[in-house]
């Protein structure tokens, strides 16, 4: 009678099959490290020049402002609602994701908390009828999506409560620089691009409108690379490393 051998194991597949788990574990725990902690988005279009420019690629607090179905992967539609829920500031850099643009992305900074009175008049910001201050830095030549130059005016805005940061305007005088009355409602944000003149927002010609608490996703704070155009900021093989790891203000 002769004894039942054993077949020697498959090493090939054994190898295979660790593989596969230590990547099933990587992706989860990355996954829930952009749920809960920190996660990367990249700046696809000009609305928040000079704050945020076309390329970089920016690091968002998921915990700044609590959770909801918005912080997770995907936005899946979860209902309302947030835990740990904390109120944003005004003039954070939030990214958020309004239901009625399909859970797209958006990155714009907070204008109006929710009571306020916010107006846009000759191009310059009202809040709650007093009149943020702004003082111009000078002017700068930029190129549009087919390459033609044109010139924009940087002026530092100061916001009620002292936020100081910087905003472009083409002039004061388009028609996002003359608007209603635009009363925020409870448990809602007023948000506005610092591109003043080239920017979708919370104003009523083509936006968004106002943004809810649940829809927040999270604060943006750094931009850790970038590969936008480099123009005034230190270069290094085409790249503008000055701004690498850099705080968004």
């Amino acid at each position: 009678m002769t004894k039942t051998e054993k077949k020697p194991p498959n090493k090939l597949l054994a190898g295979i099959l660790s593989f596969a788990r230590d990547v099933a574990w990587i992706g989860g725990f990355l996954m829930l490290f952009q749920s809960i902690a920190y996660a990367g988005y990249y700046i696809p279009s000009g609305s928040m020049e000079p704050t945020l420019e076309v390329g970089d690629r920016i690091g968002v607090a998921k915990f700044s402002y609590g959770y909801s179905s918005a912080s997770l992967p995907f936005q899946p539609d979860l209902g309302t609602g947030r835990i740990f829920a904390d109120l944003p500031e005004r003039g954070d850099v939030v990214v958020f994701a309004p239901r009625s643009e399909k859970r797209t992305v958006f990155i714009k900074r907070l204008i109006g908390l929710p009571g306020d009175r916010i107006q846009i008049r000759k191009g310059r910001l009202w809040i709650n009828g007093e009149r943020a201050a702004r003082r111009l830095i000078g002017t700068e030549k930029r190129r549009d999506s087919l390459g033609r130059e044109f010139a924009v005016k940087g002026y530092e805005e100061t916001l009620p409560g002292g936020v100081r940061h910087k905003i472009f305007e083409y002039s004061d005088n388009t028609p996002a620089d003359n608007t209603p009355v635009y009363t925020v409602p409870a448990g809602h944000f007023f948000m506005m691009g610092d591109n003043r003149d080239n920017s979708r927002d919370s104003r009523a010609r083509g936006g968004f409108g106002y943004i809810a608490h649940d829809e927040l996703i999270g604060r943006a704070d750094a931009v850790t690379i970038s590969f936008a155009d480099c123009r005034a900021e230190s270069c290094f093989a085409g790249l503008p490393v000055s701004r690498f790891f850099s705080a968004i203000e």
